[in-house]
């Protein structure tokens, strides 16, 4: 947003922001379940190290099938290729990194989704705002539907899921989910800052 509307919102209190026509689909601002303040902003290259940073205070519970990878060699190697065919978004703020969410193939009508949250900062509603930051993203790009897989015994992650409007389509090895990007979706992910501020 222009300097106006950053005056107009108050700094981080976007409660009284009507938006503008150069609002990106969802805010970037956003004030976590304790007051944490925070950016969301697509991810470049330039921002591995910081995203490695963050990946490395991940053990063995954060981590499913294998991702993200442990070694950094291999973590770096894996985050090259979802920059390179991905939108990748991140949250950013105090200095650091604490979340990252991507879809990809960024072309493809229906990508996967992935969602990444620094294992000190779970539970304060970052995760899900990543995910809407996604969602925003993905339709418009036109995407039809996101797709994700997780972990059947992980109950508190397909809870997040399902309040965001997932449903799930298989469950043979693991559990597919999958968001269709329709009218619902997007008066839920993309409407002004104003409104979702309130009701998200």
């Amino acid at each position: 947003m222009g300097n106006s509307s950053a005056e107009q919102c108050g700094g981080w209190d976007n409660a009284r922001c009507q938006g503008t026509p150069y609002c990106q689909p969802r805010c970037p601002r956003f004030v976590d379940k304790t007051g944490g303040t925070w950016t969301f902003r697509i991810a470049t290259a330039d921002d591995i190290d910081q995203l490695l940073e963050m990946y490395r205070a991940f053990d063995s519970a954060d981590r499913a099938q294998g991702i993200p990878p442990a070694a950094d060699h291999r973590c770096r190697s894996w985050l090259e290729t979802l920059l390179s065919e991905g939108h990748n978004v991140i949250a950013e703020g105090q200095n650091r990194t604490v979340g990252h969410v991507v879809f990809t193939a960024a072309d493809d009508p229906q990508p996967e989704l992935a969602v990444f949250v620094h294992p000190d900062f779970h539970n304060r509603g970052i995760g899900t705002e990543l995910c809407k930051q996604a969602a925003a993203a993905a339709l418009e790009a036109g995407c039809e539907k996101l797709m994700l897989h997780v972990e059947q015994k992980n109950r508190a992650a397909i809870a997040v899921y399902e309040r965001l409007g997932f449903e799930i389509v298989d469950g043979e090895y693991g559990l597919e989910m999958v968001l269709s990007l329709d009218d619902s979706t997007e008066r839920a992910v993309c409407a002004p800052p104003a409104h979702y501020s309130q009701t998200a």
